[in-house]
């Protein structure tokens, strides 16, 4: 605390605050230079993001400025019961994922559709076997599969969100949330089989 009133008194803010303090310091002061650190160590991560659901770059660049924008408006309702980066996770998440189905562009796929090609897809897909995966073949896949899939997976196997941290970014329950995952990692492997064998 004493570090951030000397950074207010002396106009330096001293990079090594946590987010939380730069948040509350920036409620708190309204000076821009605590935005500002929060937009610098966020904005490439925010990016990529948004580039990897939308698969543009004018739009991922658009989307990050429309994000930091919601964020500068919405920063008073951060509450600190997750920590910031998850809040500013779960914003980006939903940001790309309403971009996405306001354009059209998304194709979902019916619960019933998952099997019915007939594919030997295990009711079970461990972790480690989507962790084995070659980059270069994932990536692939991450293009083919929809959006909210794609999302729910880089939520918890890029980000490494915990459960309850993405029942919190989705709105769903915990129980409602693992059956997402489960049916996510079903049809990723399900392409992956038709692609790779």
């Amino acid at each position: 605390m004493i570090n951030l009133l000397n950074a207010v008194i002396t106009g330096a803010i001293p990079s090594s605050i946590e987010d939380e303090e730069a948040v509350e310091a920036y409620i708190r002061t309204q000076n821009v230079s605590y935005f500002n650190l929060l937009y610098q160590r966020y904005s490439g991560k925010v990016y990529a993001k948004c580039y990897s659901l939308l698969k543009d770059d004018f739009e991922a660049e658009d989307a990050m400025q429309e994000i930091f924008m919601k964020i500068l408006l919405k920063i008073s309702s951060f509450s600190g019961r997750s920590k910031f980066s998850t809040w500013l996770y779960s914003i980006t998440y939903n940001f790309c994922i309403d971009k996405i189905r306001m354009a059209k562009k998304d194709v979902t796929q019916e619960v019933d559709d998952i099997n019915k090609y007939g594919e030997n897809v295990a009711d079970e897909v461990e972790d480690a076997e989507l962790k084995e995966i070659a980059v270069d073949r994932l990536r692939v896949i991450l293009g083919e599969i929809n959006s909210e899939d794609k999302a729910v997976l880089l939520m918890k196997y890029q980000d490494d969100l915990s459960i309850k941290d993405m029942c919190s970014v989705l709105n769903k329950s915990e129980s409602a949330m693992k059956m997402q995952i489960k049916r996510a990692k079903e049809r990723f492997m399900k392409i992956y089989y038709q692609k790779y064998g």
